[in-house]
């Protein structure tokens, strides 16, 4: 029987603070079940499993993420897209970064072919790209750019893996400098015949 209270969103949207406070590596049902003061058992009639606890918090940080790289975008096109993007994914994976990481997990394809979230999110990043007149398959190496690139930025960024004198902020503006540069003048590639 279900604990009175608790609700799958429920536990899903404690999962995402807990993976913030101790890391998302740390995040297990065992630790979940203690914020709330119950037995693991309380848990599983929400949640079969912890990769089920896992799926379900980056579909939950994918949407948060989403949004507000939907909210950063509107209206912008260009450079202008770029950099409100790249901006608002940078701040929610130093803000969240329990969430973040989730959002970096490999789910199941038939999960990833019925979420809606994840539509939405390769939505709004296609669409960014589309304003520098890329289409496939550009677009999808594009995209895998630019993730690796903003990924990788603030992986470093966050484990203080920048040690130079020069400014961060400074440094992230001078890359998504090159990244425009780079996507206005994209080395387009011919489509295959099928």
């Amino acid at each position: 029987m279900a604990r009175v209270g608790l609700t799958t969103d429920r536990v899903v949207a404690a999962a995402a603070d807990l993976a913030d406070e101790v890391g998302f590596e740390k995040l297990t049902v065992t630790a979940l079940a203690r914020q709330f003061g119950v037995k693991d058992a309380s848990l599983y009639s929400h949640v079969k499993n912890v990769q089920e606890l896992r799926t379900r918090l980056a579909l939950l940080a994918g949407g948060e993420m989403t949004e507000r790289i939907e909210l950063a975008v509107a209206g912008r096109a260009g450079k202008d897209a770029l950099v409100a993007f790249a901006g608002a994914y940078r701040e929610y994976a130093l803000e969240h970064p329990g969430r973040y990481a989730a959002t970096q997990i490999r789910i199941d394809p038939a999960v990833v072919a019925e979420s809606e979230v994840l539509r939405r999110t390769a939505e709004v990043t296609y669409g960014m790209l589309r304003g520098y007149g890329l289409s496939e398959p550009d677009l999808t190496d594009a995209v895998r750019l630019l993730r690796s690139t903003f990924h990788g930025y603030c992986s470093l960024e966050a484990s203080g893996g920048f040690s130079a004198p020069r400014d961060v902020q400074a440094s992230w503006e001078r890359a998504l400098d090159a990244l425009h540069v780079l996507l206005e003048h994209w080395p387009r590639q011919e489509r295959k015949p099928s």
